[in-house]
């Protein structure tokens, strides 16, 4: 009888032992490559999203968030995810200029004066126009930072002319705004710039506010000259790999989707802090924020219209119609002015009044 027992029990406990095992194998694991600082807003942001889907999926899928490069540094995060050494990947556009060319649009100097209506705009331009370029991927969310302008190491700079000769920070689209303002661009990747600005490697970087305390840059850049008019933001994106998600089941995905647009006018809001903090900490280090008059402003516009113009020239190169290129342009001037109405309407506060 205590033998029958036995049997009995151990059987049960086997059972038992492959109930729990295969229960913890359905749990999918999902890895989330993010190069931005643990502190950046991006990462807090995402790292909320990340709690707020593992807590819906509770026991069917979990999100694991590698900040900081650790799985994947910037310019090789779009091949990274495509080719599944990360399931899900943050970085920007401009990182791997040519591989999302339609998109690298909202990365041009076309007026949005903040993140949140940039943020707004590049989502509504996604949702309306489904680039192919984004096949390879399944999109979930899009951001911007607030339009980059000039900021230098020692020589403040006021007009076009200061910037001859200065050896000036930009990567992708930004990079050509930094070409057509005068300066000799610099493509420095992001976290390399500090020690790039400390050692003199460059007079400065076309940048945001949102930069010189995320990335610690206002510790050593001395000049914010404000011009945002003739400034782009850097468009980035939150990606799946495309494999991954097809086997994710439907549950999932509409849980994953449906949280990520929530976290659009989130992550748009929590732009527009970021980038009033960065200017309160440049500040405290002495920093100063140089005005650059309508006049002069209107003379660093009319030097960046080239930069729109190649745009448009490359796009009917790849195959696209010019009225095509020219539709896109309107419809994002069009989400900028309603965008801005709304940032107002709901007085969110904003480095640039």
């Amino acid at each position: 009888m205590a033998r029958k027992v036995l049997a009995v029990v151990f059987v049960v406990a086997v059972f038992s032992f492959l109930f729990t095992t295969s229960g913890a194998a359905e749990v999918i694991k999902i890895k989330f490559a993010n190069y931005m600082p643990i502190m950046h807003t991006n990462t807090i942001v995402m790292g909320k999203f990340c709690d707020e889907v593992n807590k819906k999926l509770a026991g069917k899928v979990e999100i694991t968030q590698y900040p900081a490069g650790t799985l994947l540094k910037a310019p090789q995060m779009a091949a990274g995810v495509a080719s599944g050494v990360a399931d899900m990947g943050l970085a920007h556009c401009s990182y791997s200029r040519g591989r999302f060319p339609v998109m690298e649009l909202t990365e041009l100097p076309l007026g949005a004066s903040s993140s949140f209506i940039l943020t707004h705009v590049i989502n509504d331009f996604y949702d309306k126009f489904k680039p192919k370029e984004w096949d390879a991927y399944h999109p979930l969310i899009f951001s911007a930072s607030t339009p980059s302008t000039i900021q230098t190491l020692k020589k403040p700079v006021k007009t076009l002319e200061d910037l001859k000769g200065m050896k000036i920070r930009g990567t992708g689209r930004s990079g050509d705004v930094v070409k057509a303002l005068g300066a000799t661009t610099t493509p420095i990747e992001m976290m390399d710039m500090y020690e790039s600005l400390k050692r003199g490697v460059i007079d400065g970087n076309m940048g945001p506010y949102e930069q010189l305390k995320s990335f610690r840059t206002g510790e050593v850049l001395k000049y914010h000259s404000v011009a945002w008019q003739a400034g782009s933001g850097y468009t980035f994106y939150v990606i799946f790999n495309k494999n991954k998600w097809n086997k994710l089941p439907k549950e999932a995905q509409k849980v994953i989707d449906e949280t990520a647009k929530s976290y659009i006018d989130i992550w748009a809001v929590e732009w527009n802090k970021t980038d009033l903090d960065g200017k309160e900490f440049f500040e405290k280090q002495g920093g100063q924020t140089i005005p650059i008059p309508d006049a002069e402003i209107q003379r660093w516009v009319k030097a960046v219209q080239p930069v729109i113009d190649d745009y448009k020239k490359d796009m009917v190169a790849k195959g696209f119609k010019a009225a095509e290129v020219d539709s896109w342009i309107k419809f994002i001037k069009e989400r900028i002015t309603y965008w801005k109405e709304q940032e107002k309407t709901r007085k969110i506060p904003t480095a640039y009044q």
